[in-house]
């Protein structure tokens, strides 16, 4: 199955991984998600070691953290496998490609996992009180309309405006994506507990990572910047040893969403900025690349009737296909000229981590 690094299904990207990953004499490893695809297939999380055991120096690639994102993100890895870049690696040093982290989301073509979670809002101590979004519940009602109509369409859309045009777009932005624990069948919900896909990259992180006292991580995610654009974002606050290393590494465009100069709302519980809390022993510099793609407006609108889909509908009926062609337009953009900019941007960002974890660990 050569072809090129994207695929058209998560079916077709998990054997173009691990057949790429094969054929660099990657140690494999997979986590069975509980669920199936919509075909009836069986979904996992795939794990390819590349380089010594021992390595105390590793970059850690992710796709799929938003599920349907795994489009962009698995091509990206698959490219790398591909161009032989592991022949680049420095004594001491190993990559760990996590391949659909979010297999679930990945296969049904949704941001969310399983449990309707959205897992970059997942990672918070659920034993404290959880982040507080009372504006959300305002909204609650225009994000999930109770059908799906162009007449209900139209109104919840205008709902949305007009508290935009009240508290202004920031605001309404932050209301909306930043996170929300009340409204389980909402969008941008962070969960009551930690979920599956949380706990499988806990302990990928835990069992591979033991004996890196350097590591590097880029996460993939699509849907927010200007068409192609890979903005690379920090969640270490600015002023931290993380934030200046991952400057250091990747230059003055990247953006942290906590320092209030990135595309990206600030978030609570996203799994970068939990990251060094789970790997405490060693130094983590970590980045998320978010790659632009339509107008924010049209990304709302195909989560919003995704999640209307998922709570209202039904994902299997033939009628669900316009929303799901929605759901994947807004976060994949399926030309070659997208493909390429994903392509160079990645593998720009890679090397560029692999440099920085050398001159960590010299």
């Amino acid at each position: 199955m050569r072809s090129g690094p994207f695929s058209a299904s998560y079916a077709e990207a998990r054997e173009k991984f691990l057949e790429a990953a094969g054929a660099a004499g990657a140690v494999l490893s997979a986590h069975e998600h509980p669920e199936r695809g919509p075909d009836g297939g069986g979904l996992a999380t795939d794990c390819a070691w590349i380089g010594p055991e021992d390595a105390t120096s590793v970059l850690v690639l992710v796709s799929g953290t938003h599920g349907v994102e795994g489009f962009c993100g698995s091509g990206a890895q698959v490219d790398w496998l591909r161009r032989g870049e592991a022949t680049r690696l420095r004594p001491g040093q190993a990559v760990l490609l996590v391949h659909a982290i979010n297999p679930y989301g990945f296969a049904w073509s949704r941001r969310v996992t399983h449990e309707n979670v959205d897992l970059n809002r997942n990672f918070v101590d659920f034993d404290q009180p959880l982040p507080e979004n009372p504006e959300y519940a305002k909204l609650a009602g225009a994000v999930k309309p109770a059908d799906w109509s162009e007449a209900s369409q139209a109104a919840s859309r205008k709902a949305i405006l007009d508290y935009a045009r009240l508290h202004g777009f920031p605001a309404m932005v932050q209301v909306m994506s930043g996170g929300q624990y009340t409204h389980p069948d909402g969008v941008f919900y962070g969960g009551l507990s930690p979920t599956w896909s949380r706990r499988t990259l806990e302990a990928i992180l835990k069992d591979r990572l033991s004996r890196a006292s350097d590591i590097g991580i880029i996460d993939y995610h699509t849907g927010l910047g200007p068409e192609g654009y890979a903005e690379q974002i920090i969640s270490a606050p600015p002023g931290t040893p993380e934030h200046a290393r991952a400057m250091a590494w990747h230059g003055l465009a990247a953006t942290s969403h906590s320092g209030g100069d990135s595309v990206s709302a600030a978030i609570a519980g996203d799994w970068l900025g939990a990251a060094p809390a789970r790997l405490p022993h060693a130094r983590v510099t970590g980045i998320a690349l978010e790659y632009g793609t339509v107008d924010s407006g049209q990304v709302l609108d195909a989560v919003r009737a995704d999640n209307w889909l998922h709570a209202h509908g039904d994902p299997t009926a033939p009628e669900a296909g316009p929303i799901k062609q929605q759901i994947r337009d807004a976060f994949y953009i399926d030309t070659d000229i997208w493909r390429g900019m994903v392509l160079g941007q990645s593998l720009i960002a890679i090397r560029q981590a692999l440099a920085g974890l050398s001159r960590s660990g010299a």
